[in-house]
């Protein structure tokens, strides 16, 4: 009886210490806060995030942010992460918080096929408007104004500094800053009344749908090749991952499709909650979970797709 006593407890003792193995997040780490700018694409994969971390027994916490006080957050350790770094464009704002390993990227990109560079109704295309130099030529008729979207935005920047420096020959011309929908509203005038209208464009963005778009040539020098192709990493603390290992392995799997994206954004806009759609959109592809959540548990160490699908619904 003795012996039997003592092989139950050896085999009780195994378990705890497999199960404390296997939960290697400290406490510290249960809080997740995500930085969001606002942008629709943001809003979704962000709310992905959440609902992943969520559903793994994480407490998500969303901040507001532009870029440059995302990025601050992050070095800062007020925000553990950032999914919204878009490169090229975002380069020169990232630079600063780069050096002295104050903030680090994640080796591979949430998202790659993307583009970000100053877009035209294609009927100001087929009126002559097609390149970043004829711009210019259509000053009168586009009332000497570009349309970005909010404040310390990078794709602001890269305009601010085409008309200071009167690149393009767009020094006499002004920039509008609004916000994302802000811009949609004046593209949907200008479209409704066939002005000619220039604005930043990007994909993924239900825009290319709801619009008939045409993305400017002529501004590799300011937005990269091939129309602004761009690539979205994530941003998290130089220390995050060897301090977040459950959380960083998520991050690391977490990589997204220009359609998936789309579905998402789609909806975001619709001013549904990004985490509902999140989980509706999980809900109804489930199988993208193998990928998500490949070797990631919950946070207190057991199965991380099994606790995932029961928070969805599934």
């Amino acid at each position: 009886m003795k012996m039997i006593k003592t092989t139950a407890a050896i085999g009780l003792l195994s378990c705890a210490l497999a199960q404390g193995a296997m939960a290697a997040e400290p406490a510290s780490c249960q809080q997740v806060r995500f930085a969001e700018i606002g942008w629709a694409d943001i809003a979704a994969t962000t709310g992905v995030a959440m609902t992943l971390s969520e559903g793994l027994g994480y407490q998500p916490k969303k901040i507001m942010a532009s870029v440059p006080i995302a990025f601050t957050g992050v070095q800062k350790g007020q925000i553990d992460v950032f999914l919204g770094y878009w490169a090229p464009s975002m380069d020169a704002v990232i630079e600063p918080f780069l050096k002295n390993d104050g903030v680090k990227v994640l080796e591979k990109p949430n998202l790659e096929g993307a583009k970000y560079t100053l877009a035209v109704p294609t009927y100001a295309a087929e009126a002559g408007l097609k390149s970043f130099q004829d711009i210019a030529k259509f000053k009168d008729q586009l009332g000497g104004k570009i349309y970005g979207i909010e404040p310390g935005n990078d794709g602001n920047l890269l305009i601010e500094g085409m008309i200071k420096g009167d690149q393009y020959g767009l020094g006499g011309f002004r920039m509008v800053e609004s916000s994302e929908a802000g811009m949609l509203v004046q593209i949907s005038r200008a479209v409704k009344r066939k002005e000619p209208v220039v604005f930043l464009g990007w994909a993924p963005h239900p825009m290319n749908t709801q619009y008939d778009i045409t993305y400017l040539s002529g501004g590799d020098d300011v937005f990269g090749p091939d129309f602004g192709a761009a690539k979205v990493y994530t941003v998290v603390p130089s220390d995050y991952q060897a301090r977040c290992a459950n959380v960083g392995k998520l991050l690391n799997n977490l990589q997204f499709s220009v359609e998936i994206e789309s579905q998402l954004m789609e909806k975001v806009l619709e001013k549904e909650d990004p985490q509902t759609v999140a989980r509706n959109w999980i809900k109804a592809n489930p199988q993208i979970l193998e990928q998500w959540l490949a070797g990631v548990t919950t946070f207190d160490g057991q199965d991380g797709i099994a606790a995932v699908k029961k928070h969805v619904g599934l």
